[in-house]
């Protein structure tokens, strides 16, 4: 935010008979800042979509896939609902990206900077809850797998109240791995977000 500073030290040496100009300038470049971060979470939630979804096709059938859809078919049903809030997810982050890059309103684009914030961490917060579901089963049944492969004892039950304990700990155990990829992933777009919001407050 280097040019802000600048443009509002320049604001204050000449708050006289520039202040409207310097408000409209200020104004100006934190909307093309606040218009480009929603579009790369526009693109980035894109490609996130495409390569993920994309190695999953391109990686051999695992046989025991059909097993595992076999033991809980509910998450086969699961997994598709979730292409689809995803997809939700993404027309969404386009409709703001269309709607901030023509606003011309400082409180509108407060507004919709905000809004923008809640859905990127409702979307943030979908992906950990659901991904850690389903892997904590996917985990148990592929622990189950080698264990039995290697006929030695160990394995958890696939259901009742044996599986509870492990489970959890698998699920939250992914849940901080997906976290931590989102932190590193979306983190950035949020902060300077944040920074936009509390400079048009300050100009408003």
């Amino acid at each position: 935010m280097k040019e802000l500073d600048l443009l509002k030290k320049d604001w204050q040496k000449n708050e006289g008979s520039f202040e409207q100009l310097s408000e409209k300038d200020i104004y100006a470049m934190i909307h093309k800042k606040s218009s480009s971060i929603v579009k790369w979470i526009l693109i980035v939630s894109i490609l996130e979509f495409v390569i993920l979804n994309g190695i999953g096709l391109l990686l051999p059938q695992d046989p025991y896939y059909s097993k595992y859809d076999e033991l809980h078919p509910y998450l086969s049903l699961l997994e598709n609902l979730n292409y689809f809030v995803i997809l939700g997810f993404i027309i969404l982050f386009f409709k703001n990206y269309k709607t901030i890059s023509i606003l011309n309103n400082a409180t509108l684009l407060i507004q919709h900077i905000l809004t923008t914030r809640k859905i990127v961490n409702y979307y943030i917060y979908w992906n950990i809850l659901i991904t850690g579901y389903i892997g904590a089963f996917a985990f148990i049944d592929g622990w189950n797998d080698s264990w039995k492969e290697s006929g030695k004892p160990g394995s958890i039950p696939d259901n009742g109240i044996g599986m509870i304990i492990p489970f959890i700990f698998a699920m939250l155990f992914i849940m901080l791995l997906i976290w931590g990829f989102y932190k590193l992933l979306y983190g950035n777009f949020l902060n300077k977000l944040k920074t936009n919001y509390e400079e048009l407050k300050k100009i408003e």
